[in-house]
């Protein structure tokens, strides 16, 4: 009976864990993705500004 509740626990404990862990890739993609925004803006941004200085 100890046993049994013991696996139980286990596996609602690994249930979590795996879930907590997708929650976690989550966020990480979504910052991930911001990050990668900003970087396109930078290079936009020193595009321009090249273009800028060629025109000139």
């Amino acid at each position: 009976q100890r046993q049994r509740q013991r696996q139980r626990d286990i596996e609602r404990d690994r249930e979590t864990q795996t879930d907590w862990q997708k929650e976690r890739k989550k966020e990480r993609e979504k910052e991930r993705k911001k990050e990668r925004k900003k970087e396109r803006k930078r290079e936009r941004k020193k595009e321009r500004k090249k273009e800028r200085k060629r025109k000139c």
